[in-house]
């Protein structure tokens, strides 16, 4: 059942559009991830390796081009509506091209080429959507910032949590349950692009170069501050999406467990998100994000202590972290999008540099652990001697819980927009 903010009366019901859309986006995010290069080992016989190298390559290109995306959102935010309109065909085609088309070339350049067009509309999306997400909020009365947010982020979690499953559950009905998933995916891309059909309101085009756009951001002292927040904390999570299949598999004994454990950590994040928002518009931002933290610090501590057969209990870490997760995810963007409203009127060139920092953190996860696991002799799916195992839950739970004291720490020295409208 999805979780809604408590306001959802009058002045939260016309949000809803923005909930689908996010849980649009969110849907596109995972298959990315976790569906498609499993699909193409299976399907196509394409080493685990290659397909690695090829997400690695496509991946530093998208990471470099979002400030650019941003600035294009800008540049042409008079056109806003249309430009979503084509970036959502693009989206929904690649899906499609991805899943539930027999590559026409090497199936390894099909897949590649499908992600590029992939990356780059769910990339332009996203920034747009928060993006105008700042204006949208200006309109709304009351905490507009939080109250958004909490629509949009769970959403977002909805909308991963169903997308992890929906591969799945399509195939107790259907041969090709990949290829119901794309079709399916295209449609909802129509609808949630028809539902917010009127929110795309843009507003004037930039004549900034991108150089100067990004100076304009990182002129402020604060959105310097909350960047750096943003990326200190959502290392923690990039690291341990990282490592959490291997950590299930070789630590816990037990990888039948792993598609289960991830719905319960993104439901219990996406039943979160609007109870921290309703929080944080009573005890202010700065201490609910602090709060959320903390209960972070604490799943991780506890993941730390776990051996094999531990499932239950790390089903309960799940739980923990899934909720501390639905905290960062609506939170911080919130706290981001009040001050830009403030000081910066080119959000979409903003908010170009918040996913550029978001993505730089899932480079740095696999930079640094993989290489670090394999040094150490760990074999994925394999036996692993004691000392693999214990750098396994070192870097999955320990490093996580150091980064994230780290984010607090940049959290309470920092100054905040408590009054967030």
């Amino acid at each position: 059942m999805t979780a809604v903010p408590a306001d959802i009366g009058l002045r939260g019901a016309g949000l809803w559009p923005w909930a689908l859309f996010s849980g649009l986006i969110a849907a596109a995010g995972l298959p990315i991830y976790i569906h498609a290069p499993k699909f193409y080992a299976d399907t196509y016989g394409i080493g685990l390796g290659a397909l690695g190298a090829a997400l690695f390559v496509l991946r530093l290109v998208d990471v470099v081009q979002d400030p650019l995306l941003g600035w294009l959102a800008e540049r042409q935010a008079n056109r806003r509506g249309v430009l979503v309109a084509v970036a959502l065909v693009l989206m929904a085609a690649a899906m499609v091209a991805l899943f539930a088309v027999t590559p026409p070339i090497a199936p390894l350049l099909w897949f590649a080429f499908a992600l590029v067009v992939m990356f780059s509309a769910y990339s332009f999306l996203t920034i747009t959507f928060y993006a105008e997400g700042v204006r949208k909020a200006a309109s709304l009365s009351g905490q507009g910032h939080l109250r958004l947010a909490g629509w949009r982020e769970a959403g977002a979690l909805v909308g991963v949590s169903l997308a992890a499953v929906a591969p799945t559950g399509l195939g107790l009905l259907m041969q090709a349950p990949f290829t119901g998933f794309a079709i399916g995916f295209a449609a909802l891309a129509l609808a949630a692009g028809w539902a917010m059909r009127r929110d795309w309101i843009g507003g004037r085009s930039t004549t900034s170069s991108l150089s100067a756009a990004i100076g304009l951001v990182l002129s402020d002292p604060v959105c310097r501050r909350l960047l750096l927040v943003a990326l200190v904390n959502a290392m923690p999570v990039a690291v341990t999406s990282t490592l959490f299949l291997l950590f299930v598999e070789s630590r816990l004994g037990a990888p039948q467990a792993a598609g289960p454990l991830l719905l319960v950590f993104f439901l219990s994040a996406a039943l979160a998100a609007p109870m921290w928002s309703a929080v944080a518009r009573r005890a202010g931002a700065r201490r609910t994000l602090i709060a959320g933290m903390a209960l972070a610090v604490l799943a991780f501590f506890f993941a730390a202590r776990l051996g094999a057969g531990d499932v239950w209990p790390f089903a309960l870490i799940c739980v923990l972290s899934g909720a501390a997760l639905g905290a960062d995810l609506t939170l911080l963007p919130a706290v981001f999008a009040r001050r830009l409203a403030a000081v910066a009127p080119q959000a979409g060139i903003a908010f170009g540099l918040w996913s550029f920092v978001s993505k730089l953190t899932l480079a740095f996860a696999a930079a640094l652990t993989l290489p670090l696991l394999q040094g150490v002799g760990f074999v994925s799916g394999g036996e692993n001697p004691p000392e693999a195992l214990a750098w396994l839950t070192l870097l999955y739970a320990i490093l996580p819980c150091a980064l994230k004291l780290v984010a607090i720490g940049l959290v309470l020295v920092s100054r905040f927009e408590e009054d967030i409208r």
